[in-house]
């Protein structure tokens, strides 16, 4: 059995002291490959730095919504750059939250669509984070046609799941499919095709680790809690994420 973690950023200070012992424990759970996804340029380049270390760990290059914002203005050609390494898989962690709104909506949606336009042109995948913004999500898809990509942490709307599939694009989903939520009714409805899994590391600790630091290892925790909700093998749900993530991202 092999699982990927599909989202996770374990070039946080929470992992300094012990990354190998994590990164241990997660082969010893079958995580044979892992996403470590940048915010903005200097995680970015983090991520980078332990994928060229580390052969079972990937990157993205991107800026998150909340750092929008701090974005220069040859913010563009700098994550482009970024590309020239052959571990960088995806533009991310891009995308809208009108939840927080540490940047103003102005800026994040132009943000959000310029680094849609980055991905088409250098033909990428995007990661996308998506907040209390699903309709403004879609609208910039549609404005930039031809992206493809997941719709990390997903949360959202059953209709929003439906229009996203219609794009092509995959949903992600963490440790809140254990929290007490409606999530588990709507993957009960969604086809495990279009489902990749995820730790978003350090947060979103799945029950019932909750409370303790996340880590790449506790995604086979959620790949266990989706066989339950489709009433389908671990097996068969690893095979079938891994094999949406390594098309998706060509990894």
């Amino acid at each position: 059995m092999k699982l990927i973690d599909t989202h996770c950023h374990i070039y946080y200070d929470d992992y300094k002291n012990d990354l190998d012992e994590v990164l241990q424990r997660s082969a010893d759970n079958s995580v044979y490959k892992i996403i470590c996804v940048g915010v903005d340029l200097k995680s970015s380049k983090q991520s980078i730095n332990l994928s060229n270390k580390y052969s079972q760990i990937f990157a993205t290059a991107g800026y998150h919504p909340h750092e929008s914002k701090e974005a220069p203005l040859n913010y563009l050609d700098k994550i482009k750059d970024l590309f020239k390494s052959k571990n960088v898989v995806a533009v991310g962690e891009i995308g809208l939250d009108y939840y927080y709104n540490h940047s103003d909506k102005e800026t994040q949606n132009k943000v959000f669509i310029e680094q849609l336009q980055l991905a088409k042109n250098i033909n990428k995948p995007v990661v996308i984070h998506c907040r209390d913004a699903e309709e403004d999500i879609i609208n910039g898809l549609r404005i930039v046609e031809n992206n493809f990509g997941v719709v990390h942490c997903f949360s959202g709307t059953e209709s929003f799941a439906h229009k996203l599939f219609e794009l092509g694009f995959y949903i992600s989903f963490t440790g809140m499919i254990t929290f007490k939520n409606d999530l588990p009714k709507l993957i009960k409805n969604f086809p495990l095709e279009r489902i990749m899994i995820e730790t978003d590391s350090p947060y979103l600790t799945p029950v019932p680790k909750r409370g303790k630091r996340n880590e790449p290892a506790m995604v086979r925790i959620i790949a266990e809690k989706i066989a339950k909700i489709k009433n389908k093998s671990l097996e068969e749900v690893a095979e079938i994420t891994t094999d949406n993530a390594e098309k998706l991202f060509g990894i």
